[in-house]
């Protein structure tokens, strides 16, 4: 009975895995783009001087923050379920 459900979670944990990295290679993906993007804007705003060009790098920043936080979450998240996964294959072999 514990070694069915100790399965089942690890067929969880594996699915959950797969999913974040596909999502993370995504994130890491669009990190770079916005990160492109918000050293153009700082290029145009350094060289246009202007208050418009200022307030598009910063959003361009901004933007580039918030997907680079986005792209650690995942992976925190996926180290966590690394680790959840190590200790169930533990506990599975440990019973076996």
């Amino acid at each position: 009975m514990v070694q069915n459900r100790a399965e089942r979670r690890l067929a969880e944990l594996a699915e959950r895995l797969k999913r974040l990295r596909a999502d993370l290679e995504v994130a890491e993906e669009q990190c770079l783009h916005f990160e492109d993007l918000a050293d153009d804007a700082r290029l145009r705003a350094l060289v246009s001087e202007t208050p418009g060009a200022e307030r598009q790098h910063r959003d361009a920043a901004r933007q580039a923050e918030t997907m680079a936080r986005h792209r650690a979450r995942l992976s925190d998240e996926i180290l966590s379920l690394e680790q959840q996964q190590d200790e169930l294959l533990d506990k599975f072999y440990s019973d076996v």
